[in-house]
């Protein structure tokens, strides 16, 4: 039902999951991951109690291997799974059942498990492959996730059609306000929603999350100094904001603002002086 793509990245420290399929919200079954354990995705006829039971067998220090293997001996329904996990050094292991539907399958290499099941062929995995390694390793994991998703739906991705698509990628401290790992959590849960085409809708929440939801880095942060911020009160207030920190929550950039109003990213700083005052 689905095809999807397990990776950690290249600098050891973020691991993620991205997956499509002709199937009701597909990110609610399949993707899990913790940082600093791994990541797994259960598909085909999923069996979701796999994502608890890989990463705690992660987390004990089970390889990716290893863990793939206490999965499928205990379970009496092995021939109709489909499960791919990357563990805490980037080691991949995939499984496709033999009870799978055509075109089932699976690709691994350093870093990465790319399966999919019912696909309109074998180049739909080529396709991710591909594209995932072409990409930039330095790239954040969450775009070259998606660059090999979007690859095997333009190659044919599911047979059947396209119905939702999610990604999830977790980093130490990278969460909302850098209390939890969640450095991206998104879901098209049905493609009536947005014309039919999940994975250019996720490609536009991600960007989105990418402004709301991301720490600005150093590079981004705009010091402020006096003059600006008399400017950022000035412009926020003729916005019909109490004041610029009531705006910045107002408006959700608690992210890429500092709290103690030392610097603003270069972006919102954009997004607030292009904003038309209240008349």
């Amino acid at each position: 039902m689905t095809f999807s793509i397990v990776a950690r990245s290249a600098d050891g420290e973020s691991w993620g999951v991205a997956v499509a399929s002709k199937f009701l919200a597909v990110g609610s079954a399949v993707p899990a991951a913790v940082a600093g354990v791994g990541a797994i995705a259960t598909q085909a006829d999923a069996n979701v109690a796999y994502k608890g039971q890989a990463l705690a067998h992660l987390d004990d220090g089970a390889t990716a291997d290893v863990a793939l293997q206490r999965l499928i001996e205990d379970d009496e329904g092995r021939d109709h799974r489909q499960v791919g996990i990357v563990d805490l050094d980037g080691n991949a292991a995939s499984h496709t059942g033999p009870a799978c539907l055509d075109w089932a399958g699976s690709v691994t290499g350093e870093g990465y498990a790319i399966q999919g099941n019912i696909l309109t062929g074998e180049d739909v995995l080529d396709a991710m492959r591909d594209a995932w390694e072409a990409s930039d390793d330095d790239a954040p994991l969450a775009r070259r996730l998606l660059a090999a998703l979007a690859a095997g739906d333009d190659a044919g991705g599911d047979s059947r059609g396209r119905q939702s698509a999610a990604i999830l990628v977790v980093r130490d401290g990278a969460g909302y306000g850098g209390l939890d790992d969640i450095a991206v959590d998104l879901r098209v849960d049905d493609a009536a929603s947005c014309g039919g085409d999940p994975v250019t809708e996720l490609a536009r929440l991600l960007d989105l999350n990418d402004l709301y939801l991301t720490a600005s880095t150093e590079d981004e942060q705009v010091r402020v100094t006096p003059e600006l911020e008399a400017e950022l009160e000035e412009r926020a207030r003729a916005l019909g904001a109490r004041d610029f920190q009531a705006w910045v929550g107002t408006e959700n950039y608690e992210m890429r603002v500092a709290s103690d109003g030392a610097w603003i990213d270069e972006k919102v700083l954009g997004i607030l002086r292009a904003a038309e005052p209240e008349r």
